[in-house]
């Protein structure tokens, strides 16, 4: 166990600090241009990584800019956190409900206008509605 665990930290510990060399922005790099750096690592893992994370990376201003994802201003934010996101999903369910509310109304008053003009033909015919019993005593379907 102690042989994978020598093996597996420096790996990861490389790993992490590539990844971290290679994402970070040129104007945050100290002391050598990033190629350089990401070379460094590559060729020494364990030298290489922990001097990038030492004194490769300025984090000092990199924390002052907000820059640290998930942290500050212009980090990543979930979904569920971003106002900008839920206000526009909001208007978007608004707007939504707003188009099936006049659907629904337009149907209404196609109904409306098909039950007056029933009302007004039984009115200006014999008086007599459908169901309605005729002299002969049938009444229609």
């Amino acid at each position: 166990m102690l042989r994978v665990l020598m093996i597996l930290v420096p790996l990861a510990l490389s790993i992490y600090a590539f990844i971290d060399c290679v994402t970070t922005d040129e104007k945050h790099v100290r002391h050598m241009p990033k190629v350089l750096w990401a070379i460094l690592v590559l060729l020494f893992p364990l030298v290489g990584s922990v001097s990038w994370l030492i004194a490769g990376k300025n984090r000092a201003a990199l924390a002052a800019e907000g820059g640290a994802p998930g942290r500050g201003r212009g980090g990543w934010v979930a979904p569920d956190d971003n106002p900008e996101f839920l206000e526009k999903l909001g208007t978007r369910e608004r707007a939504q409900r707003r188009d099936e509310d006049e659907a629904l109304l337009k149907d209404w008053e196609a109904d409306l206008k098909r039950r007056e003009e029933e009302l007004r033909r039984r009115e200006s015919g014999d008086g007599k509605g459908p169901g309605e019993r005729r002299e002969s005593g049938e009444r229609d379907e």
